[in-house]
């Protein structure tokens, strides 16, 4: 797919990872719509990134906003061309201190928030598919964490394995609508995402630009060629020995 010009919606988009897939798609001459919930984040990324990006505020577990943040992208730019489900967070503690609370937030912001964004562009993608054989791309940002379990995260891993399976069976179900999905699983990066969390990460974190990269390339293939899984981890996590 040819990156000028086409059209990109992104989740969380008003920090880490979201913000630099919006900056790099940007460069390339891509239009973006950022979705996140603080408005005064995305007037910032507006400002930075310029007139190719525009902010819609949405909470990506409520269906309404969904739906209406897909509408307002397509009546703006025609056509949504690339999904890139990055909307997330974790809350890390031993089973017994997690609360019910604490469950159903992740759970609603990590898979019903993939699940609500991805069906509300999938019949749009059909319909472009029509006539040309390309319907679009849909990029899920998962973890490491929905690859292996690990002590203290179950719930977040739940979540993560829970886009790593809906992605496969995304992937089987659309390619023949000429829609692509890919997932992707990144260990630790230098965002906000453990501070949120409040737990520590790894030493020698990757760089989000690069993790970023990752994701533009495989937004920036040929039509019939799909990268269905991306693994990503530091080389050094405790940096140089």
């Amino acid at each position: 797919m040819n990156i000028p010009d086409s059209v990109t919606i992104v989740t969380g988009a008003s920090s880490g990872l979201g913000k630099a897939c919006s900056a790099q798609l940007v460069e390339r001459g891509g239009r973006v719509f950022g979705l996140a919930r603080r408005k005064n984040r995305l007037e910032k990324v507006e400002k930075e990134l310029g007139d190719l990006f525009t902010g819609i505020v949405c909470d990506v577990t409520d269906q309404g906003q969904v739906e209406r943040a897909v509408r307002e992208t397509v009546d703006n730019a025609g056509r949504i061309d690339v999904l890139v489900n990055n909307a997330g967070f974790g809350v890390f503690g031993n089973v017994e201190g997690l609360t019910a609370e604490d469950w159903d937030a992740q759970m609603a912001t990590n898979l019903k928030g993939v699940f609500l964004c991805t069906r509300a562009v999938v019949p749009i993608m059909k319909r472009q598919n029509s006539g040309r054989g390309f319907g679009g791309h849909i990029v899920n940002i998962a973890s490491v964490a929905g690859l292996i379990g690990n002590a203290t995260i179950g719930a977040y891993n739940a979540t993560k394995f829970g886009v790593r399976g809906f992605s496969e069976a995304l992937m089987k179900e659309l390619r023949e609508d000429g829609i692509k999905v890919s997932c992707v699983y990144p260990g630790s990066i230098e965002t906000e995402f453990f501070d949120v969390a409040q737990v520590g990460m790894s030493s020698n974190p990757m760089k989000v630009h690069d993790v970023a990269a990752s994701i533009v390339h495989a937004i920036d293939t040929p039509e019939n060629y799909l990268i269905s899984e991306i693994v990503m981890r530091p080389l050094r996590p405790r940096g140089k020995s």
